[in-house]
């Protein structure tokens, strides 16, 4: 390319696409190109060659020198000059935004791709979080969609026109009265001849009747003469009839006997003849087919001497000499002629039992076909005796019937001869009939053209008036359609993206700039108006498309698209219309699709959706397809929710609706479909229209149907007003329902395993309306649905809710149904949520109990209108005030009927939820009782009450379709509790279970279609270890046939939340969440409920076990509990699990069972460092944990009635008991767990009651849509202001030279060296701090590149090593002592920080500290415990004193950790510390050091107000 632009001097467009960069020293390269035209070690030896060559005329030319120089210079100067270099990069994330920062030139090139954002996607992105792109090729396919459009739409509009003005014309032409005149003229002419023409058909009719009577006569004789031929006819063949019936009968045996011998052969009878000892049953049939056959026997001596007896066998054997010949004379045996003494001769052999087929073939198969064939003789014989009479009977009828078929044949003649002559008098007949039936119809023409005339101008004259406004009207669509279209366009190519109320607003826009630039438009256009069909919606709405606006927008907008369309349908009725869709596929394009070539039809479509609520997709994908927002908006909801409820409890109602709604389009497109009839028939009709029957009906139907619709739209409108107004009736059960389903479908913002489908909601909803109360009144009814409803749905869901989110999800339910009652000011909520900014300054009038955050709280609650003088008169009600922040029970001010009243006014004057503001300023940490009560207040005390959950009642709800789900918390299992529900529903034998993971997913298919067939369980644990098979999971469950699987399979999962969790297949399943007991009480009961007697008798220490395993257990529930106080339980919070525990309680019993002595040393060892101390990474936790530990496994607690905290509540009991005993004492103790327990003061209830409450309320901010920004203001002036506003507070930075002066370099003062390092730094990050905010403003406008310093601020500005350093710097070049061997020594200054004026000899002074988990007593000197309700207090000055060899004193102090910030946490360094940890210091007290460190005591740098 380069050569061809530099050699050739070529201009050459270089496309290069951030897709094809497969490695980034691709754009290394490019940046090349673009600043010097060059790219280094490009061209090989011979290609330098050419182009020096080439470029030796160019150089001579200009008059240079010919120097390699010289002539490289003129090709680059070409290649810079010809390459034009166009990018496209996509402008989302960092890679981005690194290649712009690494390589500058890029930056002109793609400062143009950031402009390209709309006004209205910054706001969409502001207020809902939704991204879009407008790009390039979004304005492309408008003017596309414009072009193909406007010219369709304007010919439909045209054609329409054109036909109705030609229809209308016919109409005006045909229709006069000179046609008419005409046609009655020509029926005068005709009557006369016609009157003749009757006169001839008369006498040729007279004459023909004459004739036609001896026609008569002679057919009657023949019809006689047939009659008796017929009878004769039908007794001779009933004569036939009975013989050949009787015949029938012996007929089947014959045959049987026949075929019989058919399948004998030649050694078949040669067999029998062999035969030298006959059986008895072979000699029978010898001697029956001899009798037959008329053979004479020999005689043979008898048994008796001197008798003589026949004998068969030897002349029977004669017979048998030729086997065919001998079987051939049985099939040619005379059987209508046997002798009857021949059958007197067999009849004794046919009465003889031992001749039978079944009794012969026991010897012989040829002897049974010969038997066969006899008795079928016999029977032949007897049956062709008894049919001979018949026979001849016949004879006799057939000869008769001959006689009379002759005398029949005769007559029939004679009938020939008259009937001829008949014909030609018809023949004649029929001419004078035509010529008479000629004129008359003529004549009839004439009156029917008359009649038709009549009706054709009477049928016309309605619908003339009714074309003649379609016409008007089309005229004026047809000029205004250029401005229809166009908004349709954009419609098409912009909106899709967007909810109802944007498309709403940009169309307002739209139409205003229509009006001010003149563009053609009618007056309200829309979308459906302009594009949509009325019949294609009907069909697509019994597809299933929803009837709400928004949706039939959508289809339309699909229909209409150029590219894809990709549904954001997070309810899937998207989806479900999709499918519910047809489409034919043949023809002979093809497509290549990666290596295959498949058959392509233009009429394919390809439609994709994603059930993701709020799915981010690149610039590059939205290009590709027309993205279109499927969500479910409220107003179409709530429009199905009142189909649903009227269709369930007015089902009359609704039948007669969509009655109504199938019957107007009925007759709408009856009257439309007449008139394109009326109007093709007008316009392809040539001649006269009045011979138009068909015409006349179809304008004499218009006319009748008209008249009947006119008459059904009246009655429909009627009936449609009154069942409209019966159906508002129930709009308040719509619209409280609407509320509760995006109540529950925002909840995946707060955890992606809250899913919930529309489907699964639309089921607890009508069964909701089924199971609730009725009533006698509507008013009432709804009354009951709403309650019922709103708790059914919550225990539902609360079912898949965490613990932390029930109340949340309790009061979100509560206010979002107060806000549509207009109970809740919006501005109030918003504060309730996340504060405000003070707007005006007044010093705290109560400093000793009232902290400074909590004024600033009252401060900006005093901008609200409602609370507008608070902060001014909170002096006047200080002591009422007071009494509620010191009150046990604050939260109960929020009742109407209140223990602690508000003061003054404000007690009547604020409603229950503006207490709660209230209540957010003084006691945050009572702020998640005071919802509970708001919740109770409102929704009633069912709703804040614990919600279990039963295996038994999730499991009748589910279907073999429909996974169950365990949502887990860390640490928890419910393998054991569903092994145990197995073996009550008895399929613990018929469960599969498999743990997924890396391999695991093919086994867990084959184990799942296995158990679809047999009807087992399958138990899929750990789904959030295999997220790439989770897309494998969500087919097999979505292919899951009904019809097909075993109504006992049913699939069991588990899983953490995660986002890469289907979203179907927790939309669509049951959900319970699985967590660990909340609470000590719950901790212990949960363990021991695990243990057995067993296990603790069979130890040799059992009383030493049971103490010691009490004391682990709550030692393990104290370890788990901790967590929730934040950083004063741990920094970190470990993720302990029972694995834990039961590892200690084995290690605990071998111990005592091994040891003659208890080992507390071992066993504080493999529970603190190794068991639970193994996952503890942080140092200062690892001492918490083992001084919680040096409680718990200590010999004091194997002493009776040892007690574990101070009110005794935790004690140690009667060993003698046994787990029953114990688990007796376990269910006494208190549900909710006191600070003591844990070492912590009593405050530290107030840390983890406002962290729990700010949790919450940041849960509920989640759910918030976030607000455009005040007065309309663009992102880019808001960030203007702001950065106005900082620049006004940046300070003037240090005067170095003057520092320096001041405080000079010195080898005795190392401090004045990190003065002056720690200036230099300040200044920098002033100066940084300055260009940054000017850089960050014109980057939003594009002038600049956004570097990485702009988005990685410093952190920190003091470098506290570097201040310690310097300080035991100076100290070790004062006494010339090692630097490596001197300490800090510490020392509290009783003096206030005012007061001290110089400083220290030796050391530094430091303040500014908070001290959290205690205070500083400054009378006695030392560490002391907080007041309550004093979360951080101020510490004292403490004075670092450098000291060589410093031991660290054993007893008497405290040694407290220093943290930056409140969070305490931070990246575990390589010293082992968090980063966000400074130092640790020693401070005096009279407590041992394991009190404060349970306490959690520590020192902080900043405080987050």
């Amino acid at each position: 390319m380069m050569l061809k632009a530099g050699l050739q001097n070529e201009q050459i467009t270089f496309l290069f696409v951030d897709t094809q960069i497969k490695c980034e020293s691709f754009l290394e390269d490019i940046n090349n190109i673009l600043n010097s035209g060059d790219v280094p070690n490009l061209y090989a030896t011979d290609e330098q060659e050419r182009i020096l060559t080439a470029m030796k005329p160019v150089v001579q030319d200009l008059g240079h020198q010919l120097t390699k120089a010289n002539l490289m210079a003129a090709y680059i100067r070409r290649v810079r000059s010809n390459i034009h270099t166009v990018l496209c990069m996509s402008p989302i994330g960092e890679v981005f935004r690194a290649r712009l920062r690494q390589f500058p030139s890029l930056a002109l090139m793609c400062v143009k791709i950031h402009q390209t954002v709309a006004r209205k996607c910054e706001q969409y992105l502001a207020e809902l979080s939704r991204h879009n792109y407008v790009t390039p090729k979004s304005y492309l396919e408008l003017l596309k969609i414009f072009t193909d459009l406007n010219g369709r739409k304007k010919q439909e509009l045209c054609s329409g026109r054109q036909r109705m003005k030609s229809g209308l014309d016919k109409a005006r032409h045909w229709t006069t009265a000179e046609d008419v005149s005409k046609m009655q003229e020509e029926l005068e002419t005709m009557r006369p001849l016609l009157e003749e023409a009757a006169k001839d058909t008369e006498v040729t009719m007279q004459t023909i009747k004459k004739d036609t009577v001896v026609a008569e006569e002679t057919r009657m004789s023949v019809q006689a003469e047939e009659a008796k031929a017929s009878e004769k006819a039908r007794f001779a063949g009933a004569i036939a009839a009975d013989a050949q019936r009787d015949l029938d009968e012996a007929l089947p045996a014959l045959d049987a006997a026949l075929a019989s011998l058919k399948s004998l052969n030649k050694n078949d009878v040669t067999e029998v003849r062999g035969m030298q000892r006959p059986p008895q049953g072979v000699k029978l049939v010898m001697e029956a087919v001899c009798i037959m056959k008329g053979i004479k026997p020999k005689k043979i001596p008898g048994t008796m001497p001197g008798t003589k007896i026949n004998d068969y066998w030897e002349p029977g054997k004669g017979l048998l000499q030729d086997p065919g010949k001998f079987l051939e004379s049985l099939f040619n045996y005379d059987k209508d002629n046997i002798p009857d003494t021949v059958i007197n001769l067999i009849q004794p052999y046919i009465d003889n039992e031992e001749f039978q087929p079944e009794s012969i073939a026991k010897v012989s198969k040829a002897c049974t076909s010969i038997c066969q064939w006899v008795r079928a003789m016999h029977v032949y014989h007897f049956v062709a005796k008894a049919v001979e009479p018949k026979r001849q009977a016949l004879q006799e009828a057939q000869e008769d019937l001959a006689v009379t078929q002759r005398i029949l044949d005769d007559a029939k003649e004679q009938l020939e001869a008259v009937e001829s002559g008949i014909a030609a008098l018809q023949a004649k007949y029929q001419d004078c009939l035509a010529k008479k039936d000629e004129l008359d119809n003529k004549c009839q023409l004439c009156e029917a053209r008359l009649i038709r005339a009549d009706k054709l101008i009477g049928g016309l004259a309605d619908e003339k008036v009714r074309w003649k406004e379609t016409v008007q009207h089309l005229d004026y669509m047809v000029n205004n359609v250029a401005g229809d279209v166009l908004l349709s366009g954009a419609y098409i190519a912009y909106l899709g993206p967007f909810t109802g109320e944007y498309r709403a607003a940009m169309v307002e826009e739209w139409l205003h700039c229509f009006k001010e630039l003149s563009v053609p438009h009618t007056n309200e256009p829309n979308l459906i108006s302009t594009l949509a069909d009325p019949v294609k919606i009907r069909s697509w709405q019994i597809s299933g498309l929803p009837k709400d606006n928004l949706s039939v927008e959508n289809g339309v907008i699909a229909q209409y698209s150029l590219r894809w369309p990709l549904f954001i349908d997070p309810q899937g009725q998207a989806n479900t219309w999709i499918k519910n869709m047809t489409f034919k596929h043949q023809g002979n394009t093809v497509l290549k699709l990666g290596d295959s070539v498949i058959p392509y039809h233009k009429d394919f479509k390809m439609y994709i959706t994603t059930k993701l609520p709020n799915p981010h997709y690149s610039p590059e994908v939205s290009t590709n397809v027309t993205l279109i927002n499927f969500t479910l908006s409220p107003s179409g909801l709530e429009d199905q929710l009142l189909g649903q409820v009227v269709a369930e409890e007015r089902p009359d109602l609704e039948e007669a609706k969509n009655h109504l709604i199938i019957s107007n389009a009925k007759m709408k497109q009856e009257l439309k479909e007449i008139e394109d009839e009326i109007l093709f028939r007008l316009s392809s009709t040539e001649g006269n229209p009045v011979d138009d029957e068909e015409l006349i009906q179809v304008l004499e139907a218009s006319k009748i149907k008209a008249g009947e619709i006119e008459a059904k739209v009246a009655v429909a409108e009627k009936t449609e007003q009154d069942i409209d107004t019966t159906r508002l009736e129930y709009v308040p059960v719509a619209v409280r329902t609407q509320i509760l389903f995006f109540c529950v479908s925002d909840l995946s913002n707060v955890d992606p395993m809250y899913q919930y489908s529309l489907e699964w909601f639309l089921g607890i909803f009508i069964a909701g309306i089924a199971d609730s109360q009725t009533a006698d009144t509507v008013k009432e009814r709804i009354a009951n649905i709403n309650e019922f409803f709103t708790f059914s749905l919550y225990s539902n869901v609360c079912r898949s809710l965490f613990e932390k989110h029930k109340l949340m999800f309790a009061f979100l339910l509560c206010a979002r149904i107060m806000m549509n009652e207009n109970k809740i000011d919006m501005a109030e909520w918003r504060y309730l949520l996340s504060g405000g900014m003070p707007v005006q300054e007044l010093m705290n009038p109560a400093v000793s109990w009232l902290s400074e955050r909590a004024w600033q709280d009252i401060l900006s609650l005093s901008a609200l209108d409602n609370f507008c003088n608070m902060a001014e008169r909170f002096t006047e009600h200080l002591q009422g005030f007071k009494r509620i922040f010191d009150s046990n029970q604050p939260h109960r001010h929020v009742k109407l009927t209140t223990v602690e009243p508000l003061p003054g006014e404000w007690d009547t004057k604020l409603d229950s939820f503006q207490k709660l503001l209230v209540l957010r300023c003084l006691r945050a940490d009572c702020l998640i009782q005071g919802l509970q009560d708001f919740v109770s207040a409102h929704l009633g005390q069912r709703f804040i009450e614990p919600q279990t959950s039963d295996l038994s009642v999730v499991f009748k709800e589910s279907s073999p379709f429909t996974p169950l789900i365990f949502v887990l918390s860390p640490g928890c299992d419910p393998a054991a509790d569903l092994y145990k529900f197995a073996d009550v529903m008895q399929f613990s034998k018929k469960m599969s279970a498999i743990s997924l993971g890396q391999g695991q997913g093919p086994w867990a298919e084959i184990m799942m279609h296995a158990a679809m067939e047999s009807g087992q369980w399958v138990f899929f644990q750990n789904c959030h270890l295999a997220p790439s098979w989770m897309p494998a999971l969500e087919t097999l469950i979505g292919n899951i046939n009904p019809a097909k699987v075993h109504k006992d399979f049913r699939l069991w999962l588990t899983s953490l939340p995660s986002n890469k969790f289907p979203v179907s297949i927790l939309q669509n399943g049951s959900k319970m969440t699985i967590e660990p007991p909340k609470g000590i009480k719950a901790n212990l009961q949960k363990t021991y409920l695990r243990l057995t007697n067993d296990f603790i008798s069979t130890s040799t220490k059992t009383t030493q076990l049971k103490s010691l395993l009490l004391s682990l257990c709550l030692f393990h529930g104290i370890a788990l509990e901790r967590r929730k106080f934040g950083p004063l339980g741990f920094n970190i919070p470990y993720e302990f699990t029972d694995g834990d525990l039961n590892i200690c309680i084995s290690q605990l019993k071998m111990f005592l069972d091994e040891y003659q002595d208890i080992p507390y040393k071992v066993l504080k060892y493999t529970a603190g460092e190794i068991n639970y101390g193994g996952r503890v990474t942080d140092d200062w936790d690892r001492r918490c944990l083992l001084s919680v530990l040096e409680d718990f496994y200590s010999p004091s607690v194997l002493i009776d009635d040892h007690v574990y905290s101070s009110s005794g509540v935790y004690r140690q009991i009667d060993t003698s008991l046994d787990i029953k005993g114990y688990l007796a004492y376990i269910r006494s103790l208190p549900i909710n767990d006191t600070p003591e327990i844990f070492g912590l003061h009593d405050n530290a209830n107030i840390s983890f009651a406002q962290n729990e409450a700010f949790s919450l309320l940041g849960a509920v901010i989640r759910l918030q849509p976030r607000a455009a920004s005040a007065g309309g203001k663009t992102r880019e002036e808001i960030v203007e202001e702001i950065v106005a506003g900082i620049v006004e507070k940046i300070p003037q930075p240090f005067r170095v030279q003057e520092v320096m002066e001041k405080y000079p370099v010195l080898y005795e003062e190392s401090m004045n060296t990190v003065l002056i390092q720690e200036v230099i730094r300040y200044n920098n990050l002033l100066a940084v701090i300055s260009k940054s905010l000017s850089d960050i403003v014109k980057a939003l406008k594009g002038l600049v590149v956004m570097s990485s310093e702009l988005e990685l601020m410093a952190n920190s500005l003091f470098k506290n090593m570097a201040f310690l350093t310097g300080t035991l710097q100076n100290y070790a070049r004062r006494s010339g002592t090692a630097i490596d061997t001197i300490g800090f020594d510490f020392k509290v200054i009783m003096k206030s920080v005012t007061e001290i004026t110089e400083k220290p000899n030796s050391g530094c002074y430091i303040h500014g500290l908070f001290l959290e988990g205690a205070r500083w007593d400054n009378e006695a000197g030392q560490v002391a415990e907080s007041r309550p309700k004093e979360l951080h207090t101020e510490m004292a000055v403490i004075w670092l004193i450098p000291k060589p060899n410093r031991k660290p004193p054993t007893s008497g102090v405290y040694v407290c950790p220093i943290y930056k910030t409140l969070t305490r946490a931070g990246t575990l360094s390589t010293t082992g510390h968090s980063t966000n940890y400074v130092m640790s210091v020693e401070l005096p007290t009279h407590q041992s050091q394991r009190h404060w460190i349970k306490r959690g005591v520590a020192l902080i740098c900043a405080l987050d107000y």
